[in-house]
């Protein structure tokens, strides 16, 4: 079967789906591989490193698509791009399918079998396809590195003749992998770092890699889900945490905030009032912006004062990475391909768990989104009716 690679079209998407060494995977696997020109040259491949490593070049994205039965992107295609996938074709990319119903609905109208690298399920089998950690690590990194710049102080502890600077305090909320990661990137630039997150399991996590744990008083919750990731709470929940993270946040000269919770907006963790207690100069890093932020007033994709406080909004921090991005997704996408394909051939297994929960558009149906979760959360409450009964 022939893949297509094709060049990413949103707007400062500079990552490509598969790099050159894994075009070679995907060749002794038994696929051909046909690339778009220009796909890798954001991220620093070259067309020419493509020819090399087996693949066929195509001038645009129109012979790419009209060549291509199985499509491996980054992102969602974008508007008039889905137009161009052929009929029963197979896409594979980060797909968002809580916010993308329109498309979904589309490449189920052209009978797309569509399958959802956001979905990929935290399981020991799925580590090495797990896209969302691997992205979130880079995420992390590059929070704290945006926030160094944005600082007007130094990270670490410095004694000099001409007096002693005192490290940074910076406060990482959310001990996820982004969190962890951001942790580790502070710690090693000499701040003095504090971490908080609602899952109380993760401290151990958290004072491995030299961090305080906040431990806070808030209503008892279910705090993790099946998913791994944290669950959603009431606002009782989240107006308590904000009370009791005041006083952290003050102190703090650096704040990174991590929550997210898959197909929910963003939890408002930091306020204005929290906000104006902070010291001017003060930066917070919301990487929750394009879900609508924790941090009320944050902007995407910009950088805003508030009260002499920074907040940076800036989206897909991994985009600003692309090379090793890039060569994360080509692991983790050339993994989740192989689990379901045989000598070349695609051939998913419906009982296969990571395949049922990844394929979100099959035999012209969509299987995930607003619309199927409405209908599941329906089904859901009516049996649970019965066995109540």
């Amino acid at each position: 079967m022939m893949i297509g690679i094709p060049r990413e079209k949103a707007p400062g998407e500079n990552r490509v789906a598969i790099i050159p060494s894994g075009v070679t995977q995907l060749i002794e696997s038994g696929f051909e591989v046909v690339v778009e020109s220009g796909a890798g040259l954001a991220a620093h491949f070259s067309d020419e490193e493509y020819r090399h490593s087996g693949a066929i070049i195509a001038d645009d994205a129109e012979a790419l698509y009209r060549q291509s039965e199985i499509v491996l992107k980054v992102r969602a295609p974008e508007p008039g791009e889905a137009d161009l996938i052929r009929p029963e074709a197979t896409l594979i990319c980060l797909m968002d399918p809580w916010s993308n119903e329109p498309l979904m609905q589309q490449l189920a109208s052209q009978s797309v079998e569509t399958f959802a690298l956001d979905l990929v399920p935290r399981t020991t089998r799925a580590q090495a396809m797990d896209v969302l950690s691997a992205m979130a690590g880079i995420s992390g990194y590059r929070a704290v590195l945006s926030g160094a710049m944005a600082l007007p102080r130094y990270f670490p502890m410095l004694m000099t003749a001409a007096g002693t600077i005192h490290p940074a305090r910076v406060l990482v909320i959310g001990a996820g992998v982004a969190g962890l990661m951001a942790i580790a990137t502070a710690r090693r630039l000499g701040a003095v770092v504090e971490a908080y997150d609602l899952r109380p399991e993760v401290k151990e996590q958290v004072n491995s890699l030299g961090a305080d744990f906040i431990e806070i008083e808030v209503p008892k919750a279910d705090t993790s889900g099946d998913n791994g990731y944290a669950k959603a709470q009431d606002a009782e929940f989240y107006a308590a945490q904000r009370k009791q993270l005041a006083d952290c946040v003050a102190r703090a000269d650096l704040v990174i905030t991590t929550a997210a919770v898959p197909g929910k907006p963003a939890p408002q963790l930091i306020d204005k009032e929290m906000i104006h207690r902070m010291k001017s100069g003060s930066v917070i890093v919301d990487l929750a912006a394009d879900k609508g932020g924790n941090v009320e007033g944050t902007v995407l994709n910009e950088k805003v004062d508030q009260d002499g406080v920074t907040i940076v909004g800036h989206a897909n921090h991994p985009a600003r990475v692309p090379v090793h991005a890039s060569q994360l997704l080509t692991r983790n996408i050339t993994a989740f391909l192989l689990n379901m394909s045989a000598d070349g051939v695609l051939s998913p297994d419906a009982s296969d768990d990571i395949v049922a929960a990844t394929r979100v558009v099959h035999e012209g149906n969509v299987l995930h989104g607003k619309e199927a979760a409405a209908e599941a959360d329906t089904e859901n409450s009516q049996s649970n009716a019965e066995e109540t009964a």
